[in-house]
């Protein structure tokens, strides 16, 4: 395990913490099924592996913990927090459309303001 290079270890890192802030998502906004979920999870590992690295720079910023934290903890913890964001996001958007309950409300609001003007 010593033989890991410190970019192998940073890239452990972001894929530890996108897997643990998507399993952690889970908690707060349960999917509907399996096609959901595993569309949320998907997003989750992506964004925090992408997005890993930034996120944890900003948050250690932040919080003025740059110093006191190795790349690695502030890797693992944007990755983390890009993953838990997305997913929560992205389960938002996919009930705030499923079932196309928008086009729904604006055939039920038709409906009502053809009624009320006849």
């Amino acid at each position: 395990m010593t033989d890991i290079s410190n970019p192998g270890w940073l890239w452990l890192a972001k894929g530890g913490g996108a897997i643990a802030g998507s399993a952690i998502s889970l908690a707060y906004i349960l999917p509907q099924g399996r096609r959901e979920a595993a569309a949320r999870f998907a997003v989750g590992v992506v964004c925090g592996l992408v997005f890993g690295g930034t996120v944890g720079l900003k948050i250690a910023a932040e919080l003025g913990i740059e110093e006191l934290i190795s790349p690695t903890e502030m890797t693992m913890m944007g990755a983390a927090a890009a993953s838990l964001c997305a997913w929560w996001a992205l389960g938002f958007v996919m009930r705030a459309f499923e079932g196309n309950r928008v086009g729904r409300w604006l055939d039920d609001r038709r409906k009502r303001n053809g009624a009320d003007g006849a």
